[in-house]
């Protein structure tokens, strides 16, 4: 529970009776209500549907075939490109984000406020447009480096805000007894400070691994071949789709693979600090006549993750206006992106909302089980998904098939996580206990939900629509697959200006996406940099 109500009694008032050993405060081991648990359980089966048809698609083809595709050179081939590109962009990127968290928020680093704004900025630009713009600049910027830098560029903030959060919370005292031991400030770094911040680095690593796994815009603009485009250019290529779907599935073991093997190297450790008393701050590292060298870091950084973008983009956008762009189809592109983020918004934080509350309110296996049946699609690539859809609604939903409910239902698999750790966090603030205040007072149970649990789930809400429609505006290859016939949207009128060679046509669009997910961004690593932010999912 939350906090303990103690009622007034004409006798002396008896304590609350000791939670059970395996609850939680503010959860309760008791019964589910029947309609909270219809409605989780029933986004628990939606979000499992699109998996769940892909493997059964996929035992159509029979053995032979299966075999014939996955056993082939050609698919060893494309997993080990995939992996070394994944361990090499999460290898760099783990260092990068590190050191940048480290130098921004330990370091007397000249205007470290700025920087460290600065260094979280590279998540707003899409993948795709990332590598419109360096091909753009570099025309001969291509294949497994090309891929690696573009991806390393824009992914390493992944490390690097988990990171510099956990550097805020980090308690000194291990630092101070290696220092008190004659320990210099390097191995201080190595031997006290890193082994804490393992977890938050191995969290943004596993981030970094699985959006490198399921890109798919600047894979295909620099001409590598990953998972992601081989799938895409089998599905387009040719009227047997089984290959497609295939290594649709491949890519799904692999994917739940690593997610599950960064779960098993956790082991037991654990990191927070069992002694008594307030946790001073940190001591800021004066870096000395290290200062210049280390400013060099951070302004190069910025250089290549945003300076050569911003360039590309502005010489294009210069020569897009002068030649006068078709304003009206890039307005109908604007408003077909809002109206399909919107609608994915806001049925994601519907369908989150039961999930978040019986995630929150209650304990036990079928609690956990459909919280994590909600989370499942979310570790794949859009492009599985959307394949998946495909074939499902081409088969069992033909009067939706190339309709917008389809491609706003790949949004909600897609992001139901974001819009549920959102609302979790307010649902636990939420004791149950005012609903039932109200359910006595003669409230019906609707009733009772709409005036007493919506308001204070409301900034959860406000923040996973959010979350979800900036997520979608920048969604490709789902977008691809799934959008109706002549439906436009700014992702694809990226996609589709740069794929024709078209820089100038793709300037402006790209622009406005970039626009739309800077705010957000910069609002988040503000929010990091003024106080301290626990980034946890929901359990």
């Amino acid at each position: 529970m939350s906090g303990a109500v103690l009622e007034a009694e004409t006798v002396a008032p008896t304590p609350p009776p000791p939670l059970p050993s395996s609850a939680e405060p503010g959860c309760s081991t008791g019964r589910i209500p029947l309609g909270l648990g219809l409605a989780a359980g029933a986004v628990a089966v939606l979000a499992l549907v699109p998996v769940a048809y892909l493997l059964v698609r996929a035992g159509e083809g029979g053995w032979s075939t299966a075999a014939d595709t996955l056993l082939s050179d050609r698919t060893a081939a494309l997993l080990a490109r995939s992996l070394g590109l994944g361990v090499a962009v999460t290898a760099v990127s783990a260092v990068v984000g590190v050191v940048l968290a480290w130098l921004t928020v330990r370091c007397d680093l000249p205007g470290r406020r700025v920087w460290r704004v600065v260094a979280a900025l590279p998540l707003a630009v899409p993948s795709y447009v990332g590598g419109f713009a360096y091909v753009a600049a570099f025309p001969h910027l291509a294949g497994f480096w090309g891929a690696w830098l573009t991806l390393t560029l824009l992914s390493y903030p992944m490390v690097f805000l988990p990171v510099a959060a956990a550097l805020d919370r980090l308690d000194p005292a291990y630092e101070e007894v290696s220092q008190s031991l004659g320990h210099g400030p390097l191995t201080t770094f190595l031997r006290a400070t890193l082994p804490q911040l393992r977890p938050a680095a191995a969290t943004g690593s596993l981030l970094v691994f699985l959006y490198v796994l399921s890109d798919f815009g600047a894979v295909s603009i620099l001409r590598f071949d990953s998972f992601t485009r081989v799938i895409y250019q089998s599905y387009q290529a040719s009227f047997d789709r089984t290959p497609a779907v295939l290594l649709g599935c491949l890519l799904l073991v692999v994917t739940l693979g690593v997610v599950g093997a960064e779960m098993a190297s956790r082991g037991r450790a654990r990191y927070w600090s069992s002694g008594p008393g307030l946790r001073r701050p940190p001591r800021t590292a004066v870096l000395r006549r290290a200062r210049v060298p280390a400013l060099l870091v951070p302004l190069g950084v910025a250089v290549l993750a945003l300076g050569v973008p911003a360039v590309t983009l502005g010489r294009w956008l210069v020569d897009s206006v002068q030649a006068s762009p078709d304003l009206a189809r890039l307005r109908g592109a604007m408003e077909g992106s809002l109206v399909a983020a919107g609608l994915g918004a806001a049925l994601t934080v519907a369908a989150a909302v039961p999930v978040a509350l019986l995630a929150a309110r209650h304990r036990g296996r079928l609690a956990r089980a459909v919280e994590h049946s909600s989370y499942v699609a979310h570790a794949l690539p859009g492009i599985v998904i959307a394949l998946s859809l495909v074939f499902f609604s081409a088969r069992y939903l033909t009067a939706l098939y190339q309709r917008l409910p389809v491609l706003v239902f790949a949004y909600v698999v897609l992001f139901l996580p974001l819009a549920v750790s959102a609302v979790y966090a307010s649902a636990v603030q939420a004791p149950p206990r005012l609903d039932e205040v109200a359910r006595s007072l003669g409230r019906r149970p609707t009733a009772a939900f709409g005036s007493v649990t919506v308001p204070l789930l409301a900034p959860g809400l406000g923040a996973g629509a959010a979350l979800v429609f900036l997520t979608s505006m920048k969604e490709l290859p789902a977008t691809l697959l799934l959008s109706p016939t002549g439906y436009d949207t700014l992702a694809t009128r990226v996609w589709t200006a740069t794929s024709g060679g078209r820089f100038g046509d793709a300037a402006l669009p790209a622009a406005l996406l970039i626009l739309v997910a800077a705010l957000p961004t910069f609002l988040l690593s503000r929010r990091l940099g003024e106080r301290q932010v626990t980034l946890e999912p929901a359990p």
